[in-house]
């Protein structure tokens, strides 16, 4: 392995101790440098090889969190372009990571109403991505104008987040039916949009 490779490796055990820290009892505040160390198996002076300090890691953290899940829901239109149903298939794939990965969700829903405004202000720039994504595709699928689908998409992105809030301790059959609703919610939006837009 070359020293390249070591580095982005130790880099990755970093990034993956501190999700694995995060869960519902405990926020990024209440995370320290040195149990972050320790859980990734370095020593705390070599933290610093990679991050200048816990907020930059922190910011880290939200980019990769949110990066995941604009590539799974990427992925979600690609099977919705290959025959299955916009919404239902948008919305069951947002269920499943707030599932398979509440930790980084956790850290999304957190640092979004958080004390760190350089925090806030990564996760607003998530969201923003989010909502920006969901009008190119919403304008090029719908026959929506621009700032139609750019209002379409800032109400659906923010329903959806809200509504894994509520999903995210869920049991099985709440969940279900939070995705029930939510998929309800999110053709209200889709109808509302494509009748004003007749008008």
């Amino acid at each position: 392995m070359t020293r390249q490779q070591q580095k982005q490796k130790t880099r990755r055990a970093i990034i993956d101790a501190a999700f694995n820290l995060l869960d519902e009892q405990r926020s990024l505040s209440s995370v320290s440098l040195r149990e972050v160390a320790r859980a990734a198996g370095i020593a705390p002076t070599s933290f610093y090889r990679h991050f200048k300090d816990i907020d930059e890691l922190g910011l880290t953290l939200v980019d990769e969190a949110g990066l995941a899940l604009r590539q799974l829901m990427r992925q979600a239109r690609s099977r919705i372009d290959a025959g299955g149903g916009v919404i239902s298939t948008s919305v069951n794939t947002f269920m499943e990571f707030v599932v398979s990965n509440s930790n980084e969700f956790r850290l999304l829903l957190r640092e979004h109403s958080g004390t760190s405004p350089a925090f806030r202000a990564a996760v607003l720039r998530e969201i923003q991505h989010f909502i920006e994504e969901l009008t190119d595709y919403t304008a090029s699928h719908t026959g929506l104008n621009r700032q139609l689908a750019s209002l379409q998409a800032e109400a659906m992105v923010k329903l959806v987040f809200s509504a894994g809030a509520e999903a995210i301790d869920a049991t099985v059959a709440q969940r279900k039916e939070h995705a029930q609703r939510l998929n309800q919610q999110l053709r209200f939006i889709a109808r509302g949009a494509a009748f004003y837009a007749s008008k």
